[in-house]
């Protein structure tokens, strides 16, 4: 645990500030509410929680945040790289197999059929987007 006097909290938190200001920083927009829930499948941000159906769904860490990560953004295409870059926090120089993978191995645990997604829907040339309007 790190403690700080007053006099070290003030410079760190003016530290933190001129460092605010001076770099460029995306806001990122986190959903209204710790769960994103769609027609047959929920997501319990706070718990990493999936359910289909009302039955839990064993998901990997990478699965997780793939899933979660393309369902916070519903109808917006990722590329392979975006994808990778974003769940597995690395850069992307050999991303595509391991997307693949993990989109495939998803697919089969919360489609109701793989072989015709309707939640992870693949856009040809370009990446994968969440295709279901949130319900409520």
């Amino acid at each position: 645990m790190l403690t700080y006097n007053d006099m070290e909290e003030k410079a760190v938190k003016e530290i933190i500030a001129a460092l605010a200001d001076s770099i460029q920083l995306e806001t990122i927009q986190t959903p209204p509410s710790p769960v994103l829930s769609f027609p047959g499948l929920e997501i319990r941000l706070h718990q990493r929680r999936v359910l289909k159906d009302g039955a839990d769904i064993r998901l990997t860490r990478l699965e997780y945040g793939t899933l979660c990560h393309l369902a916070a953004s519903p109808g917006r295409v990722f590329t392979q790289e975006q994808i990778f870059e974003a769940v597995w926090s690395m850069d992307s120089d050999s991303c595509q197999s391991s997307v693949v993978n993990v989109i495939y191995n998803l697919r089969k645990k919360i489609e109701p059929d793989s072989k015709k997604p309707t939640y992870i829907k693949t856009v040809i040339g370009v990446g994968y987007k969440f295709d279901m309007q949130r319900s409520g």
